[in-house]
């Protein structure tokens, strides 16, 4: 190689060097102060996307877990209200034997229909306070819809049923010939059956919400495996490079003096 002050390629290839250096310090010192391996499309504009999309499924995700534990919710004051209602029946069949096995218009009689329509009184009340965000599963006759998945098509669940049920012993001044067994049977009957069917619903939801809780969980897992940057690494990185950097930066300098060795040639 000669000599020569105008080409001085050891400055040249020290530079590029120092240049390549300082580009993956940069690197380096971004995925440390990020905590990303890959924070934008130009790291890598494949799992940028990837990781892009499985962040609004995540996000989409949120919205059903919310559509779902509303209607858990919805389904836990119904079945609260229900337990109410039907420890009222359970009295009010106790109440209707003791009723027919009373004399007709005796006081007994009188105490008993007065309890039986007390407890009447009560499950109306507890039907129509058995209310969460609006709805009223005992009153509405149109199912209420929840979300249990992000796809397109069969992506909901439906709570309640399309007919309201209703209580025959609830309300009024009901007389003896109301507060019969056979009548708060078919109440029981009729309103237990509707409460197992929110019961079924309400396991339904509840295997649904911790199935989607665990998959929002594995997605951001697998987000993290494909964009998170190992800091340990980087650190360890980190300390080469700027070791590199200086020898790179001490590397150009002696370069650089090459020209002016040439002027001891001419003394």
């Amino acid at each position: 190689m000669s000599n020569s002050i105008n080409t001085n390629s050891g400055a040249q290839i020290a530079l590029q060097a120092l240049n390549q250096t300082n580009r993956e310090l940069g690197m380096t010192q971004n995925r440390i102060s990020t905590g990303k391996n890959i924070s934008s499309a130009k790291d890598n504009g494949a799992i940028f996307a990837i990781a892009t999309s499985q962040r609004a499924e995540q996000g989409a995700l949120n919205a059903v877990i919310n559509s779902m534990q509303r209607g858990q919710s919805i389904l836990d004051v119904t079945l609260a209200g229900g337990a109410t209602i039907v420890e009222a029946l359970e009295k009010q069949k106790s109440l209707a034997v003791a009723i027919q096995n009373s004399t007709a218009a005796s006081a007994a009689e009188t105490a008993y229909l007065a309890d039986f329509n007390a407890l009447g009184s009560e499950i109306t009340r507890a039907l129509a306070g058995s209310s969460f965000d609006g709805v009223n599963l005992f009153a509405t006759t149109t199912q209420q819809t929840v979300l249990t998945s992000t796809g397109a098509t069969g992506n909901t669940a439906q709570i309640g049923r399309a007919t309201a049920t209703t209580v025959t012993t609830a309300g009024g001044a009901v007389a003896r010939a109301g507060a019969t067994a056979v009548i708060v049977d078919t109440a029981i009957n009729t309103f237990t059956a509707f409460l197992g069917t929110l019961g079924s619903q309400s396991q339904s939801l509840e295997r649904s919400l911790t199935f989607t809780s665990k998959l929002q969980d594995a997605i951001e897992t697998g987000i993290g495996n494909l964009v998170d940057a190992d800091l340990a690494k980087e650190s360890a990185k980190l300390t080469a490079l700027q070791t590199k950097q200086q020898l790179g930066v001490q590397a150009l300098s002696i370069a650089n003096q090459s020209s002016g060795i040439l002027l001891s040639l001419f003394r």
